[in-house]
Order: structure tokens, then sequence, then C-alpha cells
């Protein structure tokens, strides 16, 4: 059974930075995809962005520019550097690792609060 852990998430002023990690109990290369989502008060999960095997990455248009999705293999983590960040970025933040559909897998999420 894989785990994913996320850290890294807290309270920050609008402007401010944040770096959320998620490591996995396994070598994430096995993986055909991961990648980060997140889910605001009172609102369905969206995605945030995503990381392919290959190294392709995407993201919602309300992140572009201002987040990057990245990883360390050898540390079997993921990463997810936010810069510029805004209130509506408040949410909890989840790491997702997907490697068929009934191998998806996810953590237990981190919360990230942007005050104005």
């Amino acid at each position: 059974q894989v785990q994913l852990v996320e850290s890294g998430g807290g309270l920050v002023q609008a402007g401010g930075s944040l770096r959320l990690s998620c490591e996995a109990s396994t070598s994430i290369f096995i993986f055909n995809a991961m990648g980060w989502y997140r889910q605001p008060p009172g609102k369905q999960r969206e995605l945030v962005a995503t990381l392919t095997n290959g190294g392709s990455t995407n993201y919602a248009d309300s992140v572009k520019g201002r987040f990057t999705i990245s990883r360390d293999v050898a540390a079997n983590t993921l990463y997810l550097q936010m810069n510029s960040l805004k209130p509506e970025d408040t949410s909890v933040y989840y790491c997702n690792a997907y490697l068929t559909y009934q191998e998806d897998y996810w953590g237990q999420g981190t919360q990230v609060t942007v005050s104005s």
C-alpha cells in the first residue's frame, strides 16, 4: 500500500510563498503521473498541477506563472512551490499519485491559509 505524506502548509499573508512537499513510501518513478489538487471550503476538489513520469507539466489557469510543480526522485518527494499567494488559494491541498485506475493514491491533505 502506497502512502503519501504532505507537509509545508500553513498560514501566510497575501503575496507570500509556501512550498508543499509530498513524500511517498515508494519510488515515485513508478507512477505514471503525480499531482496536486485542492478543495476550497464548500467546493469540489480541483486540479492545481500535474507532472507526468516523462516530465510534462500541466497547471490550472488560476495558478499559472505563480506555482511550480517539481520532484526529487531520489528523495521520493513531489513539491509544489507557491508564490504570490492570494486569499483565493486558501484550501486543503492534496497530493496524488496515479499508477492505474485501480492504483490511484491520495495523501491526507495539508491546509494552506492565505490572509488578506
